[in-house]
């Protein structure tokens, strides 16, 4: 079970949760959702105890906690086996001492009878922990996330950011604990995988709370919403279209509730304002005075800030604007491109989809000249001005520094007040400027990335996941501004709503190749 009883956390003057209670019984499976910033992250490492609340009490009760946090937190020294051992920590220690008797025993050191009688207590203890079949449900989570055989054995500093999240998950999933945490799990996830891990966690008796923007895959998987908003929760049954209908419905009834109040209120004032002057009425005004003054007002309700701003393609470029002629890489010995051709021409929007893994990105690293070929040719129209937005962008902003001068970094010359001013196109109003990267949610600092990558003077788009880690407005809102960009777009998405209304081109990138499999006429 996961409970919070009277949760208060502030950050320096910022009130984050107020009186925040709430219960996931056992075996429940609840979404969490709620505007980026709005506390989401910090409910859960109250929850898991990585953080003090101010007043009140958060944890669990009942087995062990698993917790997927948004960052990786990995150890790049050791092999992905190892790591996933990480999440067995009796058994792994069990495993040591058994390698330790067997060595001494074949030395001859020691009692031969104690060391014995002490290796087949622990041989029962490993039974006791399914030691014998860790490996096994480790073989199955990484079928299941998409890792290749013979994965196991790669260290895990050479994995991408994207794996590695996926490895971070599949701790969780291999020790399958009572009580689980799970903080955008699906954000480095392609379909197939989702799939997979709404399946797996439809199988599980365990209390499961789910931070997440994928509205489908709370769909599938969660038959309660929390909402968080404005420093409180409330609950909704159901899975997250209900929700939306609920809360749709909720809302209407308040402002209805409202606008009934308004009017009586209104009534009421007009009688006071007619007769206060005169004296065979004072009484009654008087008594309306007082009722007035009684009433608890009803609220309107108000609408959600959005995110807005607008791209626009700074110059025109040839009508060539980019050629990758023979274009191969490998990592190692392992190729991940082989003789890949792409003609990309001016005011095209080109998508890669396919498997992760498959080179996608690292296509998109070649075309920005962040990664040499080992084969092959990348030539640029000469007026191109490419700008490239990768999917760990966030992960690179500078901790200790403020939103502004994060955005500084990219805007010399440019003058505070119109930094001031795309920064609030952002949601970081007021002093939310001079807020520290590091005490932001992994929504505001994807804003911030994205505020430094779209002040940049660019005519041609090159995009890795753009949408990864935004809030459904915010993810709204860029599909529209793509879809009006009237440069040339480059983007790698598992994103529907960037290949269905954005894409003129689509290929899909696997197995080494590139084909094409969708063309649509530019409208």
């Amino acid at each position: 079970m996961l409970f919070a009883e009277h949760l208060s956390k502030s950050f320096g003057p910022n009130d984050v949760l107020q009186d925040v209670s709430f219960i996931v019984g056992d075996g429940e499976r609840v979404g969490l959702v709620g505007p980026n910033g709005g506390g989401k992250s910090t409910i859960l490492r109250l929850l898991a105890g990585d953080q003090k609340p101010d007043t009140g009490e958060a944890g669990w009760r009942g087995g062990a906690l698993g917790y997927l946090r948004q960052e990786a937190g990995l150890q790049d020294e050791q092999t992905l086996l190892e790591e996933l051992w990480l999440a067995f920590p009796e058994a792994r220690q069990i495993e040591r001492e058994l390698e330790e008797i067997a060595g001494q025993i074949e030395r001859g050191e020691g009692d031969l009878d104690a060391l014995v009688d002490r290796q087949a207590r622990l041989f029962e203890a490993f039974e006791a922990h399914d030691g014998y079949r860790i490996e096994a449900r480790i073989g199955r989570v990484l079928d299941g996330l998409g890792f290749e055989p013979g994965d196991d054995r790669r260290l895990c500093g050479e994995f991408s950011g994207g794996w590695q999240m996926r490895i971070a998950l599949a701790k969780v999933l291999v020790r399958k604990p009572e009580n689980v945490l799970l903080d955008e799990p699906t954000n480095h996830l392609d379909a197939t995988t989702r799939a997979w891990l709404a399946g797996e966690l439809l199988e599980w008796n365990s209390s499961i709370l789910i931070v997440t923007h994928d509205g489908d895959f709370l769909d599938r998987v969660v038959t309660r919403v929390l909402d968080l908003r404005d420093q409180a929760v409330q609950s909704y049954a159901g899975n997250y279209s209900q929700y939306q209908r609920q809360k749709a419905d909720r809302l209407q009834a308040q402002d209805q509730a409202a606008a009934r109040q308004e009017r009586e209120l209104e009534k009421q004032q007009r009688f006071i304002d007619r007769f206060r002057a005169k004296a065979t009425k004072t009484s009654a005004v008087q008594s309306r005075e007082k009722q007035i003054a009684k009433v608890e007002r009803i609220e309107r309700t108000r609408k959600e800030a959005e995110v807005h701003f607008e791209l626009s393609a700074t110059g025109r470029t040839e009508r060539d604007v980019l050629m990758l002629k023979h274009v191969g890489h490998a990592y190692d010995e392992d190729p991940v491109l082989v003789d890949v051709n792409l003609h990309v021409e001016r005011g095209q929007k080109v998508v890669f989809v396919g498997p992760n893994g498959g080179g996608k990105s690292t296509l998109l690293k070649i075309a920005a000249g962040l990664v040499s070929p080992t084969e092959g040719a990348v030539e640029w129209a000469e007026r191109a001005r490419p700008g490239y937005y990768d999917q760990h962008q966030d992960e690179a902003l500078e901790a200790g520094r403020t939103v502004l001068d994060e955005v500084r970094t990219v805007a010399a010359g440019e003058v505070d007040t119109k930094l001031r001013t795309v920064l609030g196109q952002f949601l970081f109003k007021g002093d939310d400027v001079f807020k520290p990267i590091r005490v932001l949610s992994g929504g505001e600092r994807s804003r911030v990335a994205l505020a430094k990558f779209l002040i940049q003077p660019t005519n041609v788009l090159l995009l890795d996941e753009p949408t990864n880690h935004l809030d459904r407005t915010t993810r709204r809102k860029l599909i529209e501004a793509l879809k009006g960009y009237e440069g040339t777009i480059v983007c790698a998405s598992h994103d529907p709503g960037i290949v269905e209304d954005i894409a003129t081109r689509v290929y899909e990138v696997k197995d080494g190749g590139l084909a094409e499999i969708l063309s649509k006429r530019k409208e």
